[in-house]
């Protein structure tokens, strides 16, 4: 059962919130709160534990708050993190931790969620970096980890396993993943296009102009690998070790007709049509895009919709 969440509190603190940087990535949000708690600054967890109708940002979105009021995350599209951040600074200097309404029933007519919706907020003061540290730590080896926050207990535990979003009996649970690697293959504009875009959207980008025997070694459960050749030949011997190594994606460029020469070589190499049908072909989410940078749009479109389980076709 979750806690009832208390009205926001009394006692303004003396100091300004202001927002350090703009930035929305889980590593670097625990990593600012990691930093300011090893370097003797008290700290706060501000994490989304309840959407009630619309919302900007998903269950489990964080805000880092220091003492000193610098603050980065998001937990909504922009319009309460002020508030969380002051409420969090309250929390600091308390210690009690708290729920906080925004929104939809909430009794804070004056700050209003443009979606109309509503959210709960905990606020949690960081008492050690250890399981920040955990979190991270498996982060870096490309690991998926977890915090329990339990509200009764105001205790923050690290989990060292996948961990999905989600109230789990008395205590709220935030599943981290590793960042998305992609591996691009190809010599061409294409891949030029997609893998510039790919460090743009921040993702850990590989590039090959060959097959490699690296890719066994670079590819988990959260890789992407993207073909952009123009050529079946070269490309055999990648989607080959590609699919033994099970990426969540294998995108490879060539029209239906490529695609059709593609599945048949597989075939003959031993694969089940069940596996060849892992590879997105034509490649991308919306089809004929022709120029380079609108297929690396395309592509990578089509990569985040396969990593948010929306990528269906």
């Amino acid at each position: 059962m979750q806690p009832h969440a208390t009205l926001p509190g009394e006692g303004a603190s003396l100091v300004t919130p202001e927002r350090a940087f703009i930035s929305d990535d889980a590593g670097t949000i625990l990593r600012f709160a990691l930093e300011a708690l090893t370097s003797g600054m008290a700290a706060a967890l501000v994490t989304l534990v309840e959407i009630r109708g619309g919302a900007a940002r998903p269950l489990g979105a964080q805000m880092a708050v220091r003492e000193d009021g610098r603050y980065c995350g998001f937990v909504s599209g922009g319009c309460v993190e002020s508030a969380a951040a002051f409420e969090a600074l309250e929390v600091i200097a308390s210690g009690q931790d708290r729920m906080v309404r925004y929104g939809k029933d909430s009794p804070w007519f004056d700050i209003v969620l443009p979606c109309g919706g509503g959210i709960t907020l905990s606020i949690h003061k960081l008492r050690t970096a250890e399981p920040l540290l955990a979190v991270l730590n498996s982060l870096a080896q490309r690991k998926p980890a977890g915090l329990r926050y339990s509200p009764r207990t105001r205790t923050l535990q690290s989990l060292p396993a996948a961990t999905p979003t989600r109230w789990h009996k008395e205590s709220f649970e935030v599943g981290y993943r590793p960042c998305v690697r992609a591996i691009i293959y190809g010599r061409s504009v294409e891949a030029q296009a997609t893998a510039a875009l790919a460090q743009a959207t921040g993702y850990d980008v590989y590039t090959f102009d060959r097959a490699s025997p690296r890719i066994s070694m670079l590819t988990d459960a959260d890789t992407a690998v993207i073909l952009l050749w123009h050529d079946l030949h070269r490309e055999l011997p990648v989607l080959q070790a590609a699919l033994n190594a099970r990426p969540f994606y294998i995108g490879a460029l060539g029209s239906q007709r490529t695609h059709l020469k593609r599945t048949a070589a597989l075939v003959e190499r031993g694969f089940s049509e069940e596996e060849i049908g892992r590879i997105r072909a034509p490649i991308g989410l919306f089809p004929k895009a022709r120029d380079a940078h609108s297929l690396a749009l395309s592509v990578l479109a089509e990569v985040a919709a396969t990593r948010n389980g929306s990528g269906e076709r």
